[in-house]
């Protein structure tokens, strides 16, 4: 059968750590396919599109979280994946209020990086949806004066590793990081 298990898995050493260093949007059209590792078809080997498919960076720290849920119904023999990212973009300028609101119209895929060097794709197939973005300017001095966007995404899969370890790499697959 299909879904029968493949291999165990060890107690793995303490080593890793929590957190989002950047994503990086990609307007959904610009990805027309895609090609898996021959002997790894959870990692994304290429990428392919427009003559140039650009990832828009963004920088963050702290506050920011990429979870997935993974759903599974024996009566309606159904499974998926919700894939939720929050993110909290400090200040507010006129150049990002433009920007959340054309995020905000699409549903562009989104590669999430990790403080562990993972690339990831969430919104493969279907792309991520903004649920909300919260604008605020605060109360007290210290208060957050920025955006904290929540999006969505419903997938067949979790979001697939791209082979990756730093933006060389995300060029080396088809992105080009602006």
């Amino acid at each position: 059968m299909a879904c029968d298990l493949s291999l165990g898995r060890v107690e793995l050493c303490k080593d890793s750590v929590g957190g989002l260093k950047n994503i990086y949007f990609v307007n959904y059209d610009d990805i027309t396919s895609y090609t898996y590792d021959v002997t790894d078809t959870d990692l994304i080997a290429t990428i392919v599109g427009a003559a140039t498919i650009n990832a828009y960076k963004y920088e963050l720290k702290g506050g920011n979280v990429f979870d997935q849920s993974v759903t599974s119904s024996r009566q309606n023999g159904t499974t998926f994946v919700e894939q939720n990212l929050t993110l909290v973009l400090k200040k507010q300028d006129i150049a990002t209020h433009k920007e959340i609101k054309l995020l905000s119209y699409g549903r562009p895929r989104v590669v999430v990086e990790d403080y562990n060097g993972n690339f990831f794709l969430a919104g493969l197939e279907h792309g991520v949806e903004v649920q909300t973005v919260a604008i605020s300017s605060g109360t007290a001095m210290g208060d957050l004066s920025g955006y904290t966007v929540t999006m969505q995404a419903m997938e067949k899969i979790p979001a697939p590793f791209i082979d990756s370890a730093d933006e060389a790499g995300l060029l080396a697959v088809g992105l080009t990081v602006v």
